[in-house]
């Protein structure tokens, strides 16, 4: 997709600095849709950048990155779990090459389900200590409100790669990302638990153009291949009343205290 880089990417900008910021994909989808739904979101990718383009490769870009998600497992116990994801990436050394003198990232796009949260402070903190290269929090991310009034939030992450380590790993470019969050106060249930799924992480590939075909980009998405899948989809049991005791959700001690001490407005 041809589009404008920004040109100051200065890694000291804050999280709402971010998240204002249109190089983000999420500002662009929550610029057209109120709510993130996944319904949305597909036609977002199929309309607003499948049909795009990247003027300087016009053939077909499909096939210039290939990705596979190796591995999804949650981390911790309790309310506050940290999800890890490992995924490859294999590039097409041929075409990249085409490209003029260029710089690039990976995107993954994390949309939560309904329930999970992630917390900007602590994104924010990562961030700082150069484990995230940029990251910004989108939809919904009040703390307090319990899963049945909340609406599902995304975290969009940027990860720089030179091309010449993209183009350099023969069997391909293996990345982990471990991202925290947190449960909300879940619905009553005759088991005692909610069960929440997360789908795979969306994965981009975004070449900024440098020289004479400066602030323009490529983004390219990639195509899937999950044969050499370790897991199957990370789910979440969430501790929550049962219904027919009348009983009342049990409130994760996070939530309580992050309730408490802070205040959270959606993006």
């Amino acid at each position: 997709m041809v589009g404008r880089c920004e040109a100051n990417s200065d890694v000291n900008y804050n999280i709402k600095a971010f998240s204002s910021s249109k190089k983000y994909l999420m500002t662009s989808y929550f610029g057209k849709y109120e709510k993130l739904l996944d319904s949305n979101f597909e036609e977002f990718i199929a309309n607003e950048l499948r049909t795009s383009f990247c003027e300087v490769l016009p053939d077909n870009t499909s096939s210039v990155i290939r990705r596979s998600v190796l591995l999804r497992h949650l981390i911790g116990e309790g309310s506050h779990r940290n999800l890890l994801s490992s995924m490859r990436f294999y590039v097409d050394p041929k075409s990249l090459s085409r490209l003029p003198s260029h710089k690039c990232e990976l995107i993954v796009i994390e949309r939560l389900p309904s329930g999970i949260f992630a917390d900007p402070f602590e994104l924010q903190h990562l961030h700082q200590r150069g484990v995230l290269t940029d990251v910004a929090v989108f939809g919904d991310t009040n703390l307090e409100l319990p899963s049945f009034r909340s609406n599902r939030s995304a975290v969009e992450i940027h990860m720089n790669v030179g091309s010449n380590r993209l183009l350099s790993q023969k069997d391909g470019l293996e990345i982990k990302v471990q991202l925290p969050l947190h449960a909300r106060y879940q619905p009553l249930d005759e088991s005692g638990y909610s069960q929440v799924e997360f789908g795979d992480p969306d994965l981009f590939l975004r070449c900024c153009i440098e020289g004479k075909l400066q602030n323009q980009s490529c983004l390219f998405i990639p195509t899937s291949e999950n044969a050499e899948r370790k897991t199957g989809r990370a789910v979440w049991r969430i501790p929550s009343g049962i219904k027919s005791h009348g009983g009342k959700p049990r409130v994760p001690a996070p939530l309580l205290y992050f309730g408490q001490k802070f205040g959270f407005r959606s993006v």
